[in-house]
């Protein structure tokens, strides 16, 4: 099954045949059925995963396991679930890697296995849904501007003037 778009093989095979059929008129018909599923098969592909402004890129353990780090969409979530869901019914710590995530740990329902379970949200059998950081990454809210600011060196304005 294609996960990020919700079709599986066979449906996008039928979806193939049916196009093939329709091909069998002239060329300029053949051109545009040709490119229209092209941008279909490009569309219905699994995307790369990119690390968006405040992401948490996690990074704990990731690199010593031989995995990518995860990326956590926060936004997303945010927009969907008070901060209240995760931070205090779940037990996240308000600090990028303040929590000691496994995989042992999300399978046996606790932070992100609370609710990526195959049965309020989809589970853990797709590595690369979360794991999709480049590697080497530290533990980060990706993009924030802490990281941007260059605290200025103190400068003495000198004496007062009197």
């Amino acid at each position: 099954m294609c996960a990020a778009r919700g079709i599986t093989k066979s449906q996008a095979a039928r979806v193939l045949v049916f196009f093939g059929e329709f091909m069998e008129g002239g060329s300029m018909f053949k051109s545009a059925m040709v490119g229209l599923l092209s941008m279909l098969a490009v569309l219905m592909l699994p995307q790369a995963a990119q690390a968006e402004y405040a992401d948490v890129v996690i990074n704990n353990y990731a690199d010593a396991a031989g995995m990518r780090p995860a990326v956590f969409p926060h936004w997303y979530h945010r927009i969907r679930f008070r901060c209240k869901v995760c931070h205090a019914d779940l037990g996240f710590k308000f600090k990028a890697g303040g929590n000691k995530i496994t995989m042992a740990k999300i399978i046996d329902g606790k932070f992100c296995g609370a609710c990526h379970n195959g049965e309020i949200s989809w589970s853990v059998e797709n590595c690369g849904m979360c794991h999709s950081g480049v590697p080497g990454t530290p533990t980060q809210i990706h993009g924030s501007t802490v990281q941007r600011l260059v605290a200025p060196t103190y400068k003495s304005l000198g004496k007062p003037a009197k």
